[in-house]
């Protein structure tokens, strides 16, 4: 089959229009092909994937992806170049999110890769270093290995060089400000903790009402720094339509980023329900 490529600008004319319209955006994440496929047919703007989507459909819970176990960054090439794209009709566009400190790699040749495929979207957090707690041990162990937020911040600054659209994904004020100051993102979107609920959800301690809260503060901030930003929401206690519309009232999103909330948590309601009938049929 022949993809649909996208430029640099229709992506942010086909965003900049939805907004003038006041209908928000929704950017979904996808493991695996199907899936994708159901979240551009339901209305996405933008399919996105990384390392986490394949262990949070193989049954794991999505932040395993910190442990090094895989690489990340070839897992992400290869899904969108085998089930993603092909997937999609074209009508939403596919954000990669890349693992900027993959210290094995020259990250310009990985941008230019997703170039070659046919992505013209980037993002840093697949993982992040964002998501460590700054006074931990394993934190200061990173840093001096190499792996560091600055990474993640020069791989955005180089993509936006290269014609890409560039998404900042942090999990904390502080990161926030700098990689919007460093990098300027055209899109920002805070994270506000591993979303909860389901077989894998992370127990979070963030109500909806403290995600909502968590999040303007970061859009309040960032927005000092770069005024034209495209914001979003992801994450914590936002997990159904309904928090979804919460969010919305309660914060500057233009939309949401949904995870294991339109992927995750749907999958194992559906066929659980589903088998649980087939398993409890009985012989006359």
């Amino acid at each position: 089959m022949i993809a649909r490529r996208w430029t640099r600008n229709e992506i942010i004319e086909k965003l900049e229009n939805k907004i003038k319209q006041k209908k928000p955006l929704l950017f979904s994440s996808a493991g695996t092909g199907l899936v994708a496929k159901l979240l551009e047919k339901a209305g996405a703007d933008c399919i996105s994937t990384f390392s986490g989507a394949r262990l949070r459909n193989n049954g794991w819970g999505t932040m395993s992806m910190l442990w090094p176990m895989m690489d990340g960054n070839k897992q992400v090439l290869d899904c969108i170049e085998n089930d993603i794209i092909t997937a999609l009709k074209g009508e939403a566009f596919i954000c990669a999110f890349i693992n900027a400190n993959d210290l094995l790699r020259d990250i310009r040749n990985v941008l230019e890769k997703l170039k070659s495929i046919g992505v013209i979207s980037i993002c840093h957090s697949s993982p992040s270093i964002s998501d460590y707690d700054k006074d931990s041990h394993i934190y200061d162990l990173l840093n001096q290995s190499g792996v560091t937020f600055e990474n993640e911040i020069d791989m955005l600054a180089l993509a936006k060089e290269m014609g890409m659209v560039t998404v900042a994904m942090p999990f904390t004020i502080e990161d926030s400000i700098a990689i919007v100051r460093k990098a300027l993102p055209d899109i920002f979107c805070f994270h506000a903790g591993t979303t909860k609920g389901g077989l894998t959800g992370f127990n979070t301690s963030y109500t909806l009402e403290d995600t909502a809260r968590r999040t303007e503060e970061a859009f309040q901030e960032v927005l000092k720094i770069k005024k034209d930003l495209i914001l979003l929401a992801h994450g914590a206690s936002l997990v159904t339509p309904e928090d979804g519309q919460y969010i919305l009232n309660n914060t500057s999103a233009h939309g949401l980023w949904t995870g294991s909330a339109t992927e995750r948590i749907p999958i194992e309601k559906a066929v659980l329900g589903i088998a649980k009938e087939f398993a409890n049929l009985k012989i006359q």
